[in-house]
């Protein structure tokens, strides 16, 4: 993200656990605040099963009142919230989806700890924007990938095929944290009236064979299609709408599952770095 920002022309000042820096601690955050002009904030727990339900709401949910608060008081413009695609309920196996491709009008059901702190963040960053204080806009991620996840996910489905959607089916949806590095930079100036909360994905699903619509009918068979010619048109399509993100950002994606896989045969695969 720093290394995005300054390569954009902004001078970005990081505030990061690694270096001691915690979200929870409101008198350095809103110290570190002083003189920024905007704010991305995507510090979180991630609701791992190692994480206590106590914990994720104490740092996502008072973390987030904290960043906002700090924003207020120091006149930012703007602030940029990562959210989660979570706050819908229907990833990681939660329930059926009302209907597909996703979009952002679709219904929040998420009872996860994680996906109602992310709810809850959102709500806070439209209440922010609504009582005068800096505009907000969420963003929604899928999976963020780096270069190891998907040399990961690719050997973990040549091994097993059914990895792809058992225990559950993730709608073949990801982001590369590049593109997602450059949607959280493009929020930082786009043109908005009010708070936003914009979905952000791949333009294509992570799939070993089966489009986009083979995939929704073969795992949710009863859930309502509402793709358009669009799928006949780009059969692997992302199953997440991004097209009003597209347009408010004027971003687009340009990391795809299509274009690593044509980049890295499995027979070929180089060992995996991390991220």
């Amino acid at each position: 993200m720093v290394g995005e920002l300054s390569a954009r022309g902004h001078d970005a000042a990081e505030y990061d656990l690694k270096d001691g820096a915690d979200i929870l601690d409101s008198i350095a955050l809103a110290s570190a605040m002083r003189g920024c002009e905007a704010v991305v904030h995507s510090a979180a727990l991630l609701g791992r099963s190692d994480e206590k339900p106590a914990d994720i709401a104490t740092v996502n949910v008072e973390g987030t009142r904290n960043v906002l608060a700090a924003g207020r008081a120091r006149a930012v413009s703007r602030i940029v919230f990562v959210s989660s695609v979570d706050v819908f309920g229907v990833f990681k196996g939660e329930r059926e989806p009302d209907y597909l491709p996703l979009d952002d009008a679709h219904p929040c059901y998420g009872a996860t700890p994680y996906a109602i702190s992310k709810r809850i963040g959102e709500e806070m960053c439209r209440s922010l924007s609504d009582e005068g204080g800096p505009l907000t806009v969420s963003l929604r991620p899928p999976g963020v990938w780096c270069d190891d996840t998907y040399l990961r996910i690719q050997a973990a489905r040549a091994k097993r095929p059914e990895f792809e959607w058992s225990p559950f089916w993730e709608y073949g949806a990801f982001i590369d944290v590049r593109d997602l590095a450059r949607a959280c930079v493009q929020a930082l100036t786009c043109q908005i009236e009010a708070s936003r909360c914009l979905s952000v994905a791949s333009s294509d699903i992570t799939t070993s064979g089966r489009t986009s619509r083979e995939w929704a009918s073969f795992v949710h068979p009863r859930v309502e299609w509402r793709g358009g010619p669009e799928y006949d048109a780009d059969p692997y399509r992302s199953l997440i709408m991004v097209d009003e993100t597209r347009r408010v950002l004027d971003w687009q994606p340009t990391h795809t599952w299509r274009s690593f896989v044509a980049e890295h045969p499995l027979r070929s695969r180089s060992r995996p770095t991390s991220c």
